[in-house]
């Protein structure tokens, strides 16, 4: 196995108990995966176990893949459904404050900054979240995908190739508007 394997060669060598094959798939589809669950805006750790919990579910299910091409798709649906399940179980969790002991890690900020970089990062958010689901997927995908070719990109999103690139401006032009009101 090496870096230009199929998928369908990585996942049957995965199968097979190849280290290298499965190693070699997560380093092409950890990025998607990882950008999946930041999306939600999960913390590092709650992303990284979304990811872990992610790859856990490949391995119970490397024998049920029918469709090699369509594995990042598969991988994307995976994270969001055990993003979703993260921010369920967090919706039910009681925070704890320990007391005056506890100290805030953003304290050496100057409290106006912080306050201007998060107005700055939830407006950037707020208009990123009333795209349309399209664009949003498209553009994450576009911006930390893994994914080398625009057949890829099209095959994980199930749209046609030559609309990526007109859609990918149109959903920027439209992100632009947005920030600029």
């Amino acid at each position: 196995m090496d870096e230009d394997s199929s998928t369908q060669e990585l996942l049957a060598g995965a199968a097979g108990g190849d280290q290298k094959a499965w190693d070699l798939l997560v380093s092409r589809f950890a990025r998607l995966v990882w950008s999946v669950a930041r999306s939600f805006r999960l913390s590092d750790a709650d992303a990284a176990d979304v990811c872990q919990t992610t790859w856990l579910r490949l391995v119970e299910h490397l024998d049920a893949i029918n469709d090699p091409t369509r594995l990042a798709g598969w991988l994307a649906t995976t994270a969001r459904r055990e993003s979703i399940g993260v921010l369920r179980r967090r919706d039910r969790e009681v925070p704890m404050y320990e007391g005056p002991g506890e100290e805030d890690e953003d304290d050496d900020q100057d409290p106006e900054q912080r306050t201007i970089e998060q107005d700055e990062h939830r407006e950037l958010w707020d208009a990123f979240a009333a795209l349309s689901e399209r664009c949003r997927s498209l553009l994450r995908v576009l911006a930390v995908s893994p994914l080398d070719s625009y057949a890829e990109v099209a095959a994980a999103l199930s749209i046609p190739v030559g609309s990526i690139g007109p859609t990918r401006a149109r959903c920027l032009d439209r992100l632009r508007a947005r920030l600029a009101t």
